[in-house]
């Protein structure tokens, strides 16, 4: 039995090979819980290669567009 995760992206049923804490959105999100690190803070997602590779260009585009900083989000970056 094969026991790699299936991508997070929504649609897609390829094999998760690579964890990330951002959501499908490309935003990270709050686990909720009391966290003393990064790792415990946010939620972690599993993408195929191709998806993730996705989100990092649109999470990078988005940094270094100014227009975007006022959307309420937290950047990967400002942790």
């Amino acid at each position: 039995m094969d026991a790699t995760p299936v991508c997070d992206f929504p649609g897609c049923s390829g094999h998760g090979t690579i964890t990330s804490r951002l959501s499908p959105e490309g935003y990270l999100v709050a686990t909720g819980k009391k966290a003393y690190s990064f790792r415990e803070a946010y939620r972690r997602f599993n993408y195929c290669e191709q998806h993730h590779d996705e989100l990092m260009t649109g999470v990078w585009s988005r940094v270094r567009t100014p227009d975007d900083k006022r959307d309420g989000h937290v950047a990967p970056t400002a942790i």
